[in-house]
């Protein structure tokens, strides 16, 4: 075979055009053989290895260039070195290893005890049986694609609503999507899913998991499947299970070109593509799980040592084991692979699993780690969407409003406390900073309410129809005794736990969801829906279906709670018509002139209000005769920032009255105020059909209901009522169905 020297950057395999260039870094190896596989001639079930020893060696970078080798080559590396496992060296060149920076794979690993550096019930021992024929081959690629002028959408943070989904779950049942191509990226870009997003309104998809991931042998006992996917193996390749496409030898590496015709039919809809990813740990799991990649390649680099006993490993992501992130090697890894997806997938941002890990240079979670100096000053992973899960499971890794001003947070406080007050345990202290976008978390720091990503659901925990339909998780179906998932999931089942005929409760939990989801979509910050949430989609009560690859978690579009459907897309498009909804600026408390250019009285830009009129005074919030019904003026003169062109953005003032409590009368504010409101949303359909209400009057609300009115306008002035007229007719329909 021709071997060239090559280049020790990019690390990798990289193909040219002409030949593939091969850089793997180990400080600890003494030799590196590169190992070449081919079908056998023979028709055998052994693929043919070829070894290649590495002989150049720059900078700890060991490489070489092959003039002949071509994309869908499989490949894996054996590295030769100190085997000291006391001391944190882990080689043994009869293990194959996957290549940290491979841009595909093939096949499964299928947990043979040759992928272990031990033998079972023998913890000290070494374990010299080969490996390859049990392990996950990297992938030669073709990096050249048509991107017909895609780029990314940068669509403004306090403008977007992102929905989380999972590639497979969101199509394995849909109709519509061919059977050959559901559960996978091509069935992702399908017109049947994209003109569902596009109908919803939401401006970003946010994958779970699509870094190839293994499958945990303690699942595939018990006859489960990692379904979520936060157990990564390669940190550039996608999952290659999720695609339609390279399920033989002929179409090696083709889940690229898949995946990045996804990117670019999201892209075409208006769609952002956010990936969560899962750089605080690998599936090689603490000192007794297999040797797959980083633990044969450089132990001590990758990852995070006690350091008074190097056998074992630091674990701050309840996994076994956590990034290096003290080692430049291994900050390389993450910041080269964020880039590749950016400048090579075009993807639109990134949501960091457990992101608090990342920080931890030392032993506490630090806001000035390197990590995020690297972020900081990277021209490309700088400029798109970060955001961060800002906790983990060690000390102190709740880390909520403490992340840099660059990034924005999964504001797990706007979840507890939206799901309290829907629950009729409300701190109205907390609701109210909760629906202005959470300044006592953000604005110290100098970051904008578009920093909190609002959820109230998401795929760790129920959905939102079994948040209203459970008071206690059922995960039986995991195997697991109930041990596993969230105990206090502040939920509230209005009656009956889980399925029910009474069309009382079945009426309570169509409401609870349409309060839930309006207080969502009209908080300030970024929401975050959940997939399946606008369907009314249900897990049975399962909280963790990590392990449910199943109908237990697969959206079923066969059942889709048609009236709650529409009454999200209404919402999500009041939300788009009014920056009142997406501030770009907190609240400042400072008044503002009503109406706008004339010489009326002067109005904050938000006051609180009672239900029954009256200004919320200091001692009101708090104590055992705080309410559980509050109202929220919201002046459309006083939204903060200009627009793209610099003229000063304005909007209409709008009420919100949110009613966590019986029935009760509401008592619009005087004229200064405005001197008439339309009704826009009443999640209890107790509002007049006219929907215009004057200054100081009244009108019923609806116990445990949320109702929203906006300034009238006369008819000549008044712009397209559409919205109003849509939110009004889909809650008035979802009442009457009385759907669960």
């Amino acid at each position: 075979m021709e071997i060239w020297p090559g280049r020790p950057y990019p690390l990798g395999a990289t193909f040219d055009g002409s030949g593939t260039n091969f850089a793997l870094f180990s400080e600890v190896a003494d030799r590196v053989e590169l190992c070449l596989f081919t079908d056998p001639e023979d028709g055998g079930d052994q693929l043919t290895e070829t070894r290649v020893e590495l002989t150049e060696v720059d900078a700890f970078v060991w490489h070489a260039y092959l003039p002949r080798v071509q994309p869908g080559q499989r490949y894996g590396y054996r590295v030769h070195g100190p085997w000291d496992p006391e001391n944190g060296l882990r080689c043994n060149p009869s293990k194959l290893l996957l290549d940290p920076y491979a841009k595909a794979t093939a096949g499964e690993i299928d947990w043979d005890e040759s992928l272990f550096g031990y033998h079972f019930g023998e913890e000290d021992s070494r374990n010299d049986d080969d490996s390859a024929a049990h392990m996950t081959l990297g992938v030669v690629i073709n990096p050249f694609f048509d991107w017909e002028g895609d780029r990314r959408l940068d669509i403004p943070f306090n403008e977007s609503v992102i929905y989380e989904a999972h590639v497979k779950g969101l199509t394995q049942l849909h109709p519509e999507v061919p059977e050959d191509i559901r559960g996978t990226y091509a069935g992702l870009s399908h017109p049947a899913v994209t003109e569902h997003l596009q109908r919803l309104g939401v401006t970003a998809i946010e994958l779970m998991p699509v870094h190839q991931f293994i499958q945990d042998s303690t699942l595939l006992e018990k006859g489960l499947r990692n379904y979520w996917g936060y157990n990564t193996l390669g940190f550039f390749a996608p999952h290659a299970e999720y695609a339609a496409t390279g399920g033989d030898s002929g179409q090696l590496g083709q889940q690229v070109q898949e995946f990045k015709a996804m990117v670019k039919t999201m892209h075409a809809a208006g769609i952002e593509v956010i990936l969560d990813v899962v750089y605080n740990h690998t599936a090689e799991g603490n000192h007794l799980g297999p040797t797959l990649s980083m633990r044969g390649i450089d132990n001590p680099a990758y990852y995070r040592l006690v350091e008074d006993d190097q056998r074992y490993y630091m674990d701050y992501t309840g996994t076994g084991n956590s990034l290096n992130v003290r080692h430049p090697h291994s900050l390389q890894l993450i910041m080269d692979s964020l880039r590749y997806w950016v400048t090579e997938m075009h993807v639109d941002g990134f949501r960091f699993d457990l992101a608090s890990t990342l920080a931890r240079e030392f032993y506490d979670v630090d806001r000035l780690a390197t990590f995020f100096e690297l972020v900081q000053q990277d021209p490309v992973v700088s400029q798109v969407k970060l955001i961060a899960e800002p906790w983990d499971v060690g000390p102190g890794g709740y880390q909520v409003g403490g992340f840099p001003p660059q990034w924005t947070e999964w504001n797990g406080k706007y979840r507890d406390t939206v799901r309290d007050f829907w629950r009729g345990e409300p701190s109205l202290g907390d609701f109210a900073s909760r629906l202005s976008g959470s300044s006592d978390l953000y604005e110290q720091s100098g970051r904008r309410p578009f920093a909190s990503i609002n959820f109230v659901t998401a795929h760790d925990g129920f959905t939102l129809r079994d948040l209203v339909s459970y008071n206690e998780k059922h995960n039986e179906a995991n195997g697991e005794d109930g041990n596993d998932g969230e105990d206090h999931n502040r939920s509230w089942n209005r009656g009956a736990e889980g399925p029910t005929d009474d069309p009382e409760i079945l009426a309570l939990r169509s409401r609870a969801q349409r309060n839930i989801l309006a207080t969502l979509l009209l908080s300030q910050g970024v929401p975050m829906l959940l997939h399946g949430d606008e369907l009314g989609r249900t897990q049975g009560g399962n909280n963790n279906t990590y392990a449910q690859d199943s109908e237990i978690a697969w959206m079923h579009w066969d059942d889709v709670d048609q009236p709650l459907l529409d009454f999200t897309a209404a919402l999500i498009k009041l939300r788009h018509d009014h920056p009142t909804f997406r501030r770009k600026r907190f609240f400042t408390g400072d008044s503002v002139r009503v109406p706008d250019g004339g010489e009326g009285d002067r109005l904050n830009d938000i006051v609180w209000l009672h239900l029954d009129g009256r200004p919320m005074e200091d001692d009101d919030w708090h104590g055992e005769g705080a309410a559980k019904g509050l109202g929220m003026y919201l002046n459309g003169r006083g939204i903060a920032g200009l627009d793209a062109r610099g003229g000063t953005i304005t909007d209409d003032h709008f009420l919100l009255y949110f009613n966590a409590d019986g029935p009760a009368t509401v008592t619009l504010p005087p004229e200064e105020f405005s001197a008439a409101w339309d009704v826009v949303v009443d999640t209890g359909g107790s509002a007049d059909d006219d929907g215009t209400v004057q200054a100081g009057g009244s009108l019923e609300m609806a116990s445990h209901s949320v109702l929203v009115l906006r300034e009238h306008a006369e008819p000549e002035a008044e712009p397209d009522h559409s919205v109003a007229a849509s939110v009004a007719a889909t809650v008035a329909a979802a009442t009457a169905a009385k759907r669960g």
